[in-house]
């Protein structure tokens, strides 16, 4: 059976990002076809971590509208 994998969080995004620019900068020479594995997988995670800020900010901006409704009821 297949194993599911759980939603990484934004913090963990980071951190694969941030390792992929570490091998970058550890690399003499890159390997071409390494290196364009890291790229394709660097594009997921940056599209991965847009949605998700966008998401957060979309939370916020309903958490400030409940509030704003809340104080305009007093």
């Amino acid at each position: 059976m297949a194993e599911e994998k759980k939603p990484k969080t934004l913090k963990e995004d980071l951190v694969s990002l941030s390792k992929i620019t570490e091998w970058f900068e550890g690399q003499e020479e890159i390997d071409v076809e390494e290196g364009l594995k890291k790229v394709k997988e660097a594009v997921l995670l940056i599209k991965a971590s847009k949605k998700k800020l966008k998401d957060i900010e979309n939370e916020f901006e309903e958490i400030k509208k409940e509030i704003n409704l809340e104080e305009d009821a007093d």
